[in-house]
């Protein structure tokens, strides 16, 4: 009898593919959790879980669209400091808070817009254009605030960032959830979506076939840049103080849970849903090795192996395709 006997084809070619990979690897990860730490599987531990990465999951999310669209944006990071300080700033020099807020989410724009300029309409390459932004952006969070820590916000802002909303839910992870439904429609299901494939599979032909790719490499990088800020406010609400160095070194994260999911650093192919179990994994994997006092210098050295080889493996395994089906057509031939 054949092993997908009773499953469904669409099923079974889930399961056999990197998707259905990572949630092995997920599941044994739990697995393995729960046996070294009882308390691991509680609700609380559950909630902390997403909520101690919860800007990172957040800002992975539009990270997805611009890597299948083969560009990169290494200024997120920079971009939540940045508006995370301009919030800390502005609040400082006594700007009601609403208004810092909205402040700070225009900077995210406005540095989106800066980028996507360049990047869509110069033509300069994406790693050049966001890699000096990573320093720009910090460089503008530091001369804000200097080596000063602001903080002492408004009790509601304090409220909204530290305690559950709805339910046992924060508010960040309730705006998590609200973006990865946008992000699965938007990407797998409309009109966009489809042009943000094509262009990261082609440009060239993406241009000749009508599509407007400028416009979408413009519309990727503003929403990138916007959502970074987002992810820097809800940051700063849940800290309750701002600092220059504020989301320090977080595009590692990021980039590793985009990767990991299966999308090509190369552009063209991966999923949202991917994405999420990547996601997934390296949240019990950080919780695991925090309830196995694994410090955060070792923690970041695993993210950076795994980092290294969620881009190596898929590539092996289509060499190994592309071996396996040369000798197929050799034997039949």
């Amino acid at each position: 009898m054949s092993p997908n006997a009773g499953l469904p084809a669409g099923i079974w070619s889930r399961l056999k593919s990197w998707e259905g990979f990572l949630l092995v690897v997920l599941l044994l990860i739990v697995i393995l959790n729960a046996i070294e730490a009882p308390a691991y599987l509680s609700v609380g531990n559950q909630i902390n879980l997403f909520n101690l990465s919860i800007e990172k999951i957040i800002v992975a999310l539009i990270m997805t669209f611009i890597i299948i669209n083969a560009e990169i944006d290494l200024s997120v990071a920079s971009m939540m400091g940045l508006s995370a300080c301009t919030l800390g700033w502005l609040h400082g020099q006594g700007t009601p808070m609403p208004v810092a807020i909205l402040a700070a989410l225009g900077v995210g724009l406005l540095g989106g817009a800066f980028n996507g300029f360049w990047i869509a309409y110069v033509g300069l390459p994406s790693l050049v254009v966001t890699l000096a932004m990573l320093i720009g952006f910090r460089g503008l969070a530091r001369v804000l605030l200097e080596d000063r820590s602001i903080g002492d916000f408004p009790a509601w802002l304090d409220t909204l960032g530290q305690q559950p909303l709805i339910g046992p839910f924060p508010m960040a992870l309730i705006v998590f959830f609200i973006l990865l439904l946008i992000a699965i429609v938007i990407l797998q299901y409309s009109g966009f979506g489809r042009y943000v494939y094509v262009i990261g599979n082609n440009r060239e032909v993406a241009r000749y076939a009508g599509v407007r790719v400028r416009r979408v490499k413009m519309a990727l990088f503003v929403a990138s840049g916007f959502i970074s800020a987002l992810a820097g406010v809800l940051f700063a609400a849940r800290l309750g103080a701002v600092r220059g160095d504020i989301a320090l070194g977080f595009e590692l994260d990021i980039i590793t849970m985009v990767l990991l999911g299966g999308v090509s650093i190369f552009g063209g192919s991966g999923s949202i849903y991917g994405v999420l179990l990547s996601i997934l994994i390296v949240l019990n994997l950080r919780n695991g090795m925090a309830l196995a006092n694994i410090t955060g210098h070792i923690q970041t050295g695993v993210i950076g192996v795994i980092l290294i080889l969620s881009v190596l493996i898929p590539n092996w395994a289509q060499t190994l395709r592309d071996y396996t089906n040369r000798r197929q057509q050799v034997t039949s031939s």
